[in-house]
């Protein structure tokens, strides 16, 4: 049995850093392990144009630890008002590294997003023109459709469409949760991809319902049944560089989640390497969460792999209770539980 494991410095491929005083607790508790990260442009309002990203970018670095070695990767949010000329200035930039499609009410701010993904097909024709990849959060939003089939229909409706009509333009399916989801991915070639949260690889409903509901395991898209659970497990176990590390860690303070309408997010950030540590050898397959957390994303995106490292140690600890953060207190996702890999 081995001690430590040392890896090469892993991404995270998607995740919020919300923003304000928030950003203190945030920026460092990813920057500490994470050498970049895809961050999520649903603040209110939405980062819609490359000045909100830059202006977004240098709050983050401002929030930076001092010596603190960590790049903020940005992503433009689609509205109906976005134009083909938005997406080549953001190619441009040099600081954003995708576009994400929010269905308008999938998840938290997402009121601006597009009430029909089919009817931007321009600003596909854009990203594919551009290099600009599409990040999905693949969900249709009618209210009279059941929430646990919201993924598959939208792979239904949109997904194979845009995938066909566009077949150059990079798609990221963000946070994956089902096995049709993993199916599309699979019967696609390289230019599709999905990240993988820990909570999705970690657990099913019956974590978020059975016994009592479990707020902080409440997320969007919601956690699915166990065959759906293992669908990714496969994936990921099988080292299908398609799969990566994205965390979707979430912040939302306490008494926002322990409420009447709880707020959808794990807040996973603070111990997000070593719950992905834990899962693999859980499974036999310590080897491979290398790949999966530090190989595969990177390549996808095109980004040279980090040449630096980082080493878990294998070293008992619990996940905190609670973290106190922009005067608000938040629960981390798996509070209390006991991890045996901590970085050294």
């Amino acid at each position: 049995m081995t001690d430590t494991l040392t890896l090469t410095r892993p991404d995270d491929w998607h995740l919020h850093f919300r923003d304000g005083d928030m950003l203190l607790e945030t920026v460092p508790a990813t920057a500490a392990v994470f050498r970049r990260a895809i961050v999520m442009p649903n603040l209110t309002p939405p980062v819609i144009r490359v000045a909100d990203a830059q202006a977004y970018r240098e709050r983050i670095l401002a929030a930076l630890p001092a010596g603190t070695d960590f790049e903020p990767l940005m992503v433009l949010y689609l509205t109906e008002a976005t134009t083909p000329a938005d997406i080549a200035a953001a190619a441009a930039s040099g600081i954003v590294y995708g576009c994400k499609l929010y269905p308008a009410g999938a998840t938290t701010n997402s009121d601006s997003g597009v009430r029909d993904p089919s009817a931007i097909m321009a600003l596909y024709e854009a990203m594919e023109k551009h290099g600009m990849p599409l990040q999905v959060h693949g969900e249709v939003t009618e209210p009279e459709i059941d929430i646990f089939d919201r993924e598959k229909l939208f792979i239904d409706r949109y997904l194979l469409t845009i995938r066909q009509r566009f077949p150059d333009l990079k798609i990221i399916f963000e946070h994956v949760t089902t096995r049709e989801g993993v199916q599309f991915v699979q019967d696609h070639d390289s230019h599709t991809a999905a990240t993988v949260t820990p909570q999705h690889l970690m657990m099913n409903r019956n974590d978020l319902l059975a016994g009592g509901i479990r707020p902080h395991n409440y997320c969007l898209p919601v956690l699915k049944r166990r065959e759906h659970q293992l669908s990714i497990q496969q994936a990921v176990l099988g080292g299908d560089a398609r799969f990566f590390l994205g965390t979707d860690s979430a912040p939302h303070a306490r008494n926002k989640k322990e409420a009447a309408c709880g707020c959808a997010g794990c807040y996973s950030a603070p111990a997000a390497l070593p719950l992905y540590a834990a899962f693999f050898e859980e499974h036999g397959a310590l080897s491979r969460l290398e790949a999966f957390a530090s190989h595969f994303g990177a390549d996808f995106y095109g980004l040279p792999r980090n040449t630096d490292t980082v080493t878990l140690k294998r070293d008992p600890w619990q996940v905190p209770a609670h973290i106190h953060a922009a005067g608000e207190t938040l629960v981390p996702w798996q509070a209390g539980v006991a991890l045996q890999w901590r970085l050294a």
